[in-house]
């Protein structure tokens, strides 16, 4: 194999291991912009994720792509690295108010 076709499949490969998948229609409403407690998370439809998180002098700053769901809890990742989201209460409407807890801290669905 051509040095340039080897350097067009590791590429196409590449791009193919990261891209996310749309969210399930039964997940659909985790899309959003949420906060709460220090963090901020986005979800888009066509399951990319920003998550960051500041505590103290700490910042944790996680995006990739939404790799799929186990039960509710949601995984994101690109290859080999990947982060499982703990998802206690899925998101539910409460009185007006989107919320739901994740990795132990409630979070609210914001206007961008």
């Amino acid at each position: 194999m051509r040095p340039l076709a080897r350097l067009l499949l590791a590429t196409t490969l590449l791009v193919t291991a990261c891209k996310g998948q749309p969210l399930p229609a039964d997940k659909l409403e985790y899309a959003g912009h949420w906060r709460g407690g220090g963090i901020q998370l986005v979800i888009t439809p066509d399951g990319g994720c920003s998550y960051n998180k500041v505590s103290g002098a700490s910042h944790v700053e996680i995006n990739g792509p939404i790799k799929g769901f186990d039960g509710d809890d949601f995984v994101v990742g690109v290859m080999v690295v990947k982060t499982t989201f703990d998802v206690t209460v899925p998101p539910h409407d409460e009185n007006g108010t989107w919320k739901m807890t994740v990795d132990g801290v409630e979070l609210t669905r914001v206007s961008d």
